[in-house]
């Protein structure tokens, strides 16, 4: 996990524009028509409506993707009792989870007040606003009480996910944990440690999912909560035990199947955990030490289930899993609560997405192997896309059938795509490949670690944990650099591939490349030459394993990267070309375009393996290929030039493989607006189908494509260029490529580095 220092975080936060949130328009507003509608007068004939039916709300206005997040600061994270003002950088931050994750827009509302009544008072005042509540950071006993009336008195959904959110998740572990090692959940004896809001959730879902409350004991900072000691909140009072022969955390523990913890570092010791019973499960959830650190709970026994809060350990419990798509459902039915059933409905759904087999692209990042159900994955990825559909759905369905729902859905497959199309770029691609990424880091070799922008990526790729940099260069160049522009080199390796202390890796090297290009008139010396080269030098070292990928391309001519890419790392077999894809996030949908690098122009051949690799691409970034053929004409209208050469490729394509949703060639608003090309063009193979893929007839049409976009419009994400068809991880950049875009491009050469390993 990157060190995250003071620096870093107010810089963040402050940045050109202060705050993490804005407000963006979801309507036209250029012309005076376009204002008239948003405003006066058009403005008043959905007022009306509401006014003759308030649920028209929902149909008029954003109500039914608005959440509050609201909180008084009395309980901020792990700082305490800070304040309303002072808690608002936490209120934003859930507010972009729930945007990134759930596609929620979020109005962030702190209220300076610490009475329970006056606070319930100001949410109900303006509760009009919104679809849902969620209340966060507010300290026990009063949240309890806060959450209570709120749900009883307000008509949309409330809730305080620091109680539920923990719960959910962590219930969803308890059931596969108690699958993995065998035991009835009527039967294990549990142990809380902590009282606090998420200890008492969790302690109550963990009953409503089948746990004998007799067989849970609770502890707070002063022992046992048993019914002999007084002073009691009542929530205390719930899980007091009768028990009078245990005081202590360890004696407590003794023969115990279950901790969960919810309190703080280092309290649970290696010989409690052994007291445990067999299969023991720990969830040591304090953060961010937890009550006993992985290592510590792995030495004590080997046949312990364990949990934390933390990313870099197996089996998080993390609150994201759960709260975008729990709100996602509840929102999408229009429901007047969050209920019980909901809860259990989003327990039951992320519990079971855990046993499903895990997207390649997610599973292939954790130790180069296929995730599958068990001691060491018994719950979801928080970068798993499965979540937005499997949780949200199951939370609108238990909503409808608990009756709580004042919007029905029927057809839960085409709710499902209308989730995936909504989300569009809010789905953050680059957000699912940085988490990804940074489970496995892999050394990537900057070959141009003099360039700033280089250095500058390469370090914040470092800080983000999503690889192991290596600059090559001159090193006393680059540290007068890095020092020039404030970065440190801590934790970054620097190669001076000129130095006489590389001249044995470069003899090496040279030796390696020789052997392999000696028919087709390589000589040692001349091997040797090229080895004081920056490309050459960072490509042998993927080629030999002295590192797992090379990013490369902001001063050398794509000619040149090109083919030193050919001679030192090869195609894969079976292909005659390679190509690069660039990755297009929009709210309409995300769309691969290929290939926007490489080939000047294309015959049939080289569109065939192009297309070949775009499909295979495509598939590991988690998407069926729908895939459009692109040229100036459409079937067929032109057969002579490209448009004919690329209609031959298509008959070649779906001949070898009429499994593919391939067609063409068409122009690209047939291939965008399926519409149109469903009503021009009906025996198209493509016929109500999304194409998402889309293979232009030369370097210039499909570069020009993305280019202009780029240029034109900041609300479509771009990835890329994402190399595909050779042998190893090699990936091009260019000289107008950003930081932001360079780290990108790094994400993307780490997974696929892990992908190739995994091979």
């Amino acid at each position: 996990m990157a060190k995250i220092t003071k620096e870093d975080a107010l810089n963040y936060h402050a940045g050109k524009r202060p705050g993490k949130i804005e407000v963006v328009p979801t309507k036209p507003y250029f012309t005076q028509t376009d204002l008239s509608l948003a405003y006066s007068p058009g403005v008043a004939e959905p007022c009306l409506e509401i006014q003759k039916n308030p649920q028209d709300a929902y149909k008029y206005t954003d109500k039914g993707n608005l959440v509050a997040v609201i909180s008084n600061g009395t309980a901020v994270l792990g700082l305490g009792d800070i304040g309303a003002l002072s808690g608002k950088p936490v209120m934003e931050g859930k507010g972009l989870l729930f945007k990134i994750y759930g596609g929620i827009d979020v109005f962030d509302i702190e209220v300076d007040e610490k009475d329970p009544a006056k606070f319930v008072e100001a949410v109900k005042a303006i509760a009009p606003t919104f679809g849902g509540i969620n209340l966060e950071d507010i300290k026990a006993p009063e949240c309890f009480e806060i959450e209570r009336r709120l749900k009883a008195e307000l008509d949309i959904p409330v809730m305080h996910d620091d109680q539920h959110g923990t719960a959910i998740i962590s219930g969803a572990g308890l059931l596969n944990a108690l699958e993995v090692n065998g035991k009835n959940i009527a039967d294990v004896k549990v142990v809380v440690n902590g009282a606090g809001a998420a200890a008492i959730s969790c302690a109550r879902l963990y009953i409503s999912l089948g746990v004998n409350p007799k067989n849970i004991v609770m502890l707070d900072s002063k022992g046992v909560i048993s019914t002999q000691r007084e002073g009691l909140t009542p929530e205390k009072v719930e899980f007091a035990t009768e028990r009078t022969d245990i005081h202590t955390l360890a004696e407590a523990l003794e023969g115990a199947d279950v901790f969960l913890g919810l309190s703080k570092g280092n309290i649970l010791s290696k010989d409690m955990v052994r007291s445990m019973a067999n299969d023991p499960i720990v969830f040591a959830l304090a953060n961010p030490v937890p009550e006993i650190t992985y290592e510590e709970a792995m030495e004590s026994r080997p046949d312990v289930l364990m949990s934390t809060g933390r990313s870099d350990y197996p089996n998080q419990i993390n609150n994201v899993i759960g709260f975008p798509y729990i709100f996602r459902g509840a929102l999408d039915t229009a429901s007047t609560a969050i209920n019980e059933e909901m809860k259990l409905a989003a327990v039951h759904a992320i519990a079971d997405l855990a046993k499903k087999p895990v997207p390649e692209i997610v599973g292939k990042v954790y130790h180069d192997a296929k995730l599958s159900f068990g001691r060491d994955y018994f719950i979801p990825k928080p970068v798993d896309p499965r979540l937005l559909t499997e949780v949200s759905a199951a939370v609108a369905k238990a909503a409808i059938e608990s009756g709580v729902a004042r919007k029905v859905i029927t057809d839960w497959d085409a709710y499902k795509e209308n989730l995936l199309e909504f989300m569009g770029r809010e789905s953050k691609l680059t957000q699912q490949m940085y988490d990804m990424a940074r489970r496995n880091p892999q050394r990537v070799v900057f070959a141009e670690g003099t360039h700033p922008s280089m250095m500058k990526a390469a370090i914040k790729a470092k800080d983000e944990g999503i690889c192991h940099p290596i600059l090559l260069g001159n090193d006393e160049r680059i540290e007068k650099l890095a020092k020039e522009l404030g970065l440190s080199l801590d934790g970054v390796e620097v190669v001076n591939l000129r130095h006489d202390r590389e001249a044995s890796r470069r003899e090496r090297f040279a030796h390696i490349l020789t052997q392999k290009r000696q028919r087709e008139g390589y000589t040692f010396e001349e091997a040797n030459d090229k080895m004081f080269e920056r490309n050459y030098f960072g490509m042998m070292m993927v080629e030999t394993g002295d590192a797992d990928a090379c990013i490369t391309g902001l001063y050398t001519k794509y000619s040149n990267t090109i083919k030193v890419a050919k001679e030192v790392i090869g195609l894969q077999e079976g292909y005659s070309h390679f190509g690069t894809m660039h990755i297009l996030n929009s709210k309409k949908g995300t769309y691969f375009v290929a290939d926007t690098l490489i080939n000047r122009s294309h015959d049939v051949e080289s569109l065939l393996d192009i297309a070949r690799l775009s499909e295979k691409t495509v598939r590991f970034f988690n998407h069926k290929p729908v895939i459009a053929m692109t040229s100036y004409s459409n079937f067929g209208s032109d057969k002579g030039g490209s448009a004919g050469r690329v209609h031959e490729a298509v008959e070649i394509l779906q001949e070898r493989y009429p499994e593919w949703d391939i067609d063409g060639e068409m122009q690209v608003n047939m291939a965008i607006d399926n519409e149109l090309r469903d009503r021009k063009y009906p025996f198209s193979r493509l016929k109500g189908k999304e194409v998402n893929t889309l293979i232009f007839p030369c370097l210039n049409a499909a570069n020009s494509t993305y280019k202009m976009l780029q240029a034109l419009t900041s609300d479509v994400e771009i990835i890329g260029p994402i190399q595909m068809g050779l042998n190893k991880p090699v990936h091009f950049i260019d000289f107008e490529s950003s930081v932001e875009d360079i780290v990108n491009v790094t994400a993307v050469s780490v997974i696929d580095a892990m992908v190739n390993k995994a091979k």
